[in-house]
């Protein structure tokens, strides 16, 4: 019996599938949780264009390469959202998201401390 509780438990953590993007379904969260993670994936991608132009421009540091990277993988895990949530879709954009304000906080501090936005 714990065996069964402890897979079950693993299942949910790691590889269960919460929700799917199914058109048919007709249902308004459906339409609308695909739209934004769409939207917000492009957001995400042009995040990560202003960061590499950044850096074209100004040269400071190879770090902001992986800064642009991270900001284009998170963007990567939105659109795959937009298709299914799952769990490990969830672990991954947890880890992704601190490497990207772990690069921020060291970049901005570092290079661009006048800076605000990205």
């Amino acid at each position: 019996m714990s065996t069964i509780c402890v897979s079950g438990t693993l299942e949910i953590i790691f590889v269960r599938t919460w929700w799917e993007y199914t058109p048919e379904d007709g249902q308004w969260f459906t339409a609308i949780y695909h739209w934004f993670n769409i939207v917000e994936g492009c957001a995400w991608v042009i995040c990560s264009g202003l960061v590499l132009r950044r850096f074209l421009n100004h040269r400071q540091s190879r770090s902001e390469i992986f800064y642009a990277i991270a900001f284009l993988t998170f963007a990567v895990t939105d659109f795959v959202e937009a298709w299914a949530q799952s769990s490990w879709l969830i672990w991954l954009k947890l880890i992704n998201l601190i490497v990207l304000f772990q690069l921020r906080r060291t970049i901005m501090s570092r290079y661009y401390p006048a800076a605000k936005l990205y």
